[in-house]
Order: structure tokens, then sequence, then C-alpha cells
């Protein structure tokens, strides 16, 4: 028990309509524990949440960026049963490797954890029992899949048939990936086994379901008050709970996950969606509690000034916008969802990416081969924020070499090696020099305003393009001022234009530091400090005359197309 009951007041509606916060609390969607992270992944919610947090740490806010892996999902056991080794080995495995990712990528969680530990446990039974002392849970028989040939109850994802909504042939027990319903096995048509492919039958159970309907009103008053969610996000939504809500099992009769809480449902698990989203809860008390602090969790979830937002993939939009608030509204005294910026999907090259089929561009491998900022740029530069977006090995490429090598890259290394030729190393000094070109400067400041704008509101792509065409309007100045020209003629001309550039790349450095965190590193040491980017803040740095600069390196390499 962790008296998450004892709140400072009740809850309300208008908790997420505050202003601006000082306390942002990032919840990242949970991945299955059962294969390795696609491209697919990483743009649907990875990369996008690490952008937004990195932002905001450099705006001074406190941030919490918190998920883990899913490891009672049942794509795990299918992965297991296919393997023939236990479903923790598998979640081991991919645990281990999704830590490994992280790292490698740049993704900055301040806690990754799993669903399979004493403290998530704990923090489910504890929303189980509230929810059921006050009456939103309660028991009662339904009809569930049941395999003959097998001789036991399947689970929904074990299950796969035709929708009867858009007719798709192979959507699953749980939900159709073709049009995102959520579905109940009994809906599909023409049911059969995912294990060996025979007919399913519906049999009698007993399980605890969740009283959706019971906050239909207060959940529909509330969505069409977010008018800062996007369009898809609230119109999905709004449209799912005006067909109206129908109570919902959040027990499974399976034997991989947390068991419930009560006597006499020993052979009873709570079903994944349930315990997953309760995983944001959870993950928030477990770093509170590695830092010496129990009850350090209260104010992300309790302030009504934080605002908490949610990162993932659209087929998840109902579990974030309808029963995990559902499941906040029934315990009381927890913070709704400001934000659930949920992205459509990335294919690849043209093909919608199926992990079954094998046509995916696995991370792992991706990073083995390629700079990670380099998969960050592509991926953040093709983020599906709207509609649909495709990834393909020639646009990767070309985005590469033209704009992070040929745009980025060479400003700053031409700018660099310029002043170690002909400067020796050292920034120059430029006599009555005492802040950079006024035109410059502002363009440098509308920059960092409609970057801050953009990404405050969880939007990304546009944000990266106006920073790259700052690094092409910093180029067409170096080309206008001909240094190399300056230099013979004008000395201290040149100094000023250096000195000028060196500012928009320092800018420059920082604005891209949400989206490419390794190079914007590189670049802050090669600019002459020793300290971290973050320590300067979300602004420039004016450039020191005198100090001296190491030796310039390239900070991107060229791709040579023949290898796609």
């Amino acid at each position: 028990m962790f008296g998450f009951r004892q709140a400072r007041r009740p809850p309300t509606l208008d908790d997420t309509r505050v202003a601006m916060a000082e306390r942002i609390l990032v919840c990242v969607a949970w991945p299955y524990a059962n294969g390795s992270l696609h491209v697919g992944h990483i743009a649907g919610a990875y990369l996008p949440a690490d952008i937004f947090a990195r932002f905001h740490r450099l705006r001074g806010n406190q941030v919490l960026m918190v998920s883990g892996s899913d490891e009672h999902g049942t794509p795990v056991t299918v992965r297991a049963e296919q393997e023939g080794v236990s479903p923790k080995e598998i979640a081991d495995r991919y645990h281990r490797e999704f830590l490994e990712t992280w790292d490698r990528l740049g993704i900055s969680f301040d806690l990754f954890t799993r669903t399979g530990t004493d403290n998530h446990r704990e923090v489910v039974w504890d929303l189980f029992r509230t929810l059921l002392d006050r009456g939103h849970l309660f028991p009662a028989t339904m009809l569930a899949p049941y395999s003959p040939s097998l001789n036991r109850f399947l689970a929904d994802r074990y299950v796969r048939g035709t929708c009867p909504y858009c007719g798709y042939t192979d959507a699953r027990g749980d939900q159709c990936e073709s049009c995102g319903r959520l579905l109940d096995p009994a809906d599909l048509i023409n049911m059969r086994s995912s294990l060996d492919g025979k007919p399913v039958e519906m049999r009698e159970t007993e399980h605890f379901f969740l009283n959706l309907p019971a906050f239909q009103e207060q959940l529909y008053a509330w969505v069409r008050e977010q008018e800062h969610w996007r369009p898809q996000v609230r119109n999905f939504t709004l449209g799912f709970l005006q067909q109206g809500l129908q109570p919902r099992a959040i027990t499974r009769d399976i034997d991989w996950g947390v068991p419930l809480p009560l006597p006499g449902y020993e052979h009873k698990r709570i079903y994944v969606w349930f315990e997953a989203c309760t995983g944001y809860l959870s993950a928030t008390v477990e770093w509170a509690r590695h830092r010496g602090d129990p009850e350090g969790w209260r104010p992300w979830w309790q302030d009504p000034a934080t605002r908490s937002y949610y990162f993932i993939g659209k087929d998840n939009i109902p579990f974030h916008t309808i029963i995990w608030p559902a499941m906040l509204l029934g315990y009381g005294g927890l913070n709704l969802p400001y934000d659930v910026p949920a992205n459509e999907y990335m294919n690849l090259e043209g093909q919608k990416i199926s992990t079954s089929r094998g046509w995916a561009i696995w991370v792992p491998e991706l990073l083995a081969r390629f700079d990670p900022d380099a998969v960050r740029y592509m991926i953040a530069a093709n983020l599906p924020e709207t509609r649909d977006t495709d990834f393909t090995m020639e646009e990767f490429f070309r985005r590469n070499n033209d704009e992070l090598v040929a745009t980025y890259g060479n400003l700053a290394h031409r700018t660099l090696t310029f002043i170690q030729r002909y400067y020796a190393g050292r920034v120059p000094e430029a006599p009555g020099w005492s802040a950079p070109d006024p035109a410059l400067a502002a363009r440098v400041g509308s920059t960092f305003e409609t970057v801050a704008a953009g990404i405050s509101a969880a939007r990304f792509k546009e944000p990266l393009r106006e920073i790259m065409a700052l690094a092409q309007h910093a180029n067409r100045y170096f080309d206008e001022q001909a240094p190399w020209r300056q230099v013979k003629e004008d000395r201290a001309a040149c100094a000023a234009t250096l000195l000028n550039l060196l500012y928009v790349i320092d800018g420059l450095k920082v604005l891209f530091y949400p989206y490419l965190p390794h190079s914007s590193g590189r670049l802050h040491a090669l600019l002459g400090h020793d300290d971290e980017v973050t320590a300067q803040g979300w602004q420039p740095r004016v450039p020191t005359p005198g100090r001296p600069l190491p030796a310039p390196k390239p900070l991107f390499v060229k791709l040579d197309p023949a290898a796609v």
C-alpha cells in the first residue's frame, strides 16, 4: 500500500488546463519485450519523447521521462512458445537489448524499468484494490475464446479473424491493426487460433470488468476541452466515446503476468493493458525510491501544475485517452494526461512494417552501421505526426549527405578550419566587435522562438526544418562575406565575420541538441567549452575572443550511395 488515496484534494477535470508548468512528466509507450525495436517504434514514440524531454531540460524545467519493458504482453509468450523457452528468458533478453539501444541511440530515460518488478506488482495491486473497493470493478461471466484443439482458453492476441468494421482479414482479438478499433475476440468473423490456425469457439468464464460506462460523460466533457490535442487524436477519441463505452474485462485466463490480489483467482492474471498503463505510475514510484525519497512521486502525479505527456503510436490512442483516464478518475487524486501526441505509422519502402514478415529495419543493426545522430535525423525529419510517412535507405543517405554533411557539418567545419589556419586556432579578436551582427542575431533569435513554440506543442518536424534553414542561411552569409578574401584585404572585418559565424554555430549546436545530442556535444567541445551543452540553457553563447580551439574534426561522415 502506497497511500495513493491520501491525495491532498479531489481530482478535477480542469487540472490539465493550467499554464505552462515547470514540471514535465514524459510517459513513453512500453515496448513488448519480444523482439528488437525497429524504426517504426522509434518514430512512433521514443525519439519524439526524447526530443521533447531534452528540450525541456535545456529550458530549465524539471523533467522526468519514464517507461519500461512490457514483459507480460501476450507477444512475449508467443515468442517464448516459438523458441521453446520461458517468457522470462525472452523478456530478459530483450530488456537488455532495449537498454543497449537507448544508450547507443541517446534516448535519455530517467528510468527505463520493467513490468516484472515487485514495485510494479504492488502499485498495480493497489490500483486494482482501490477501483474494486470503489465499485469501479466488478466480477461477471463472459464468453472467452477457447481452443478445443489445444484444450485451453486463449488470450486475445492468440486469436485472429476478420474485423467486422473494416474487413481486415488478419485482425487481432484485442484490436484491429488496420482501422484501430478496440475489439473483443467474439467480434471477429471466422475466429482462428494463431497457435495452430484451427477454429476457436467461445466458452463461458468469470472475469473482472472495468465499468467504463460510469465515466462516459466525464470523459466526453474532458476530451472536448482538449483543443491542444492533435486533431486526429481528439477526433478519434470523441468518435469512440460517441459510440458509447462498454465494460471491459481486465483479467484473463493465463499464467504469465501479475496475479490478482484476491483468493480464489489464482489461475487468472490482470490483463496487460490494465497493468501496463499503470506502469507510468509505478515507474515514477520506483524512480523516487531509487532517489531515497519514497514520497517523491507525488508532485509528478498530484500537483495540478505538473503536465504529463504520453508519447505513443496511434494504435494505442484509446488506451491512453479513454481507459487510463477512466482508471485515474476512478482512483482519485491523480492527474489526467495533459497531452497524448500520438503519431501515425512510419512505413518502410512504401510498405507497412511487419515484424511477422520480417519487413523492418531493426534499430540495433542500423546503429551497428551508422552514426546515431544520422539515424535520429532521418527519423526526426520524417516523423509521422499527422499522416503515415516512409523510411527509405536512399532518403537516409541523401539527408545525411546533403543536409548533415554538406549544410550543417560543412558550415561548422569550414569555419573552424579557417580559424585554425588563419588565427592560430583561437577565437579571432576583432577591434570594436562586442555583439553579433544585428540582422544575424535577429535571425538566430527568431529561430529559437519558432523552434521553442513548435517543440513545446509536441511538433518536431517543422522546427527541425527551421533549424536547418538557419544553417543554410549561415552558409550563404559565409559565402557573401567571403572571409578568404577578407583575411587578405581587411583582417578586422574577417575576424568580425568569423565571430558572427561562431555565434550562429553555437546557436545551431543548442537548437540541434534535442535532435542530435551526440554531434552537439562534439561541436560544443570543438567550440572550446569544457562543460556540457545543457549548462548554457536554451540560448547561444557569444564567442570569447582569444579562446583556444581544438583541432577541428568533421561532425558527420559522408555515406556512399552505392552502399544502399
